[in-house]
């Protein structure tokens, strides 16, 4: 059986893949051995299987902001995009609270919602602190790269 070789060589090889094509994440599997490789702000978290639907629980009253429609939250500057294609997950696990709610306060490196991609978990943090204005996914929806997920004001 032969494996993996976790050494500096391969790892600035893949380090070099990544840069030259843009990648921003990449994992690499022989047997019971993997090397994972990720950047552009998510945290990588291992689970073993999806999380199962969260149930909708009642939100607070949101103060009101200014309109954001699809087509300009893109550009929005306070948008968090997503980092990879996947599935959106708003709770850490079925039945618990959601990360955030329209009208809360996040800090800059906050967890604020969950992608699975290929079987992983990877946390998404705020790209900065301020007021959640508009929670662009829902729970389960399938997203794409660079895809708007929230407005952060």
């Amino acid at each position: 059986m032969s494996k993996i070789k976790l050494d500096e060589e391969l790892i600035r090889g893949l380090a070099t893949i990544m840069e030259e094509t843009g990648l921003t994440e990449v994992e690499i599997t022989h047997d019971e051995e993997s090397v994972r490789l990720s950047r552009g702000g998510a945290t990588v978290v291992a689970a073993a299987a999806a999380p199962a639907p969260v149930v909708p629980t009642a939100e607070a009253p949101a103060p009101a902001a200014p309109e954001v429609t699809s087509d300009d939250a893109a550009n929005h500057a306070g948008a968090v995009t997503s980092p990879m294609v996947g599935t959106a997950y708003l709770a850490p696990e079925p039945g618990a609270p959601v990360f955030i709610n329209v009208g809360d306060r996040v800090s800059e490196g906050q967890t604020i919602l969950i992608i699975e991609a290929m079987k992983t978990m990877n946390s998404v943090a705020s790209t900065r602190s301020g007021t959640v204005t508009k929670i662009l996914v829902e729970n389960q929806q399938p997203l794409e790269y660079g895809q708007p997920l929230v407005i952060i004001e």
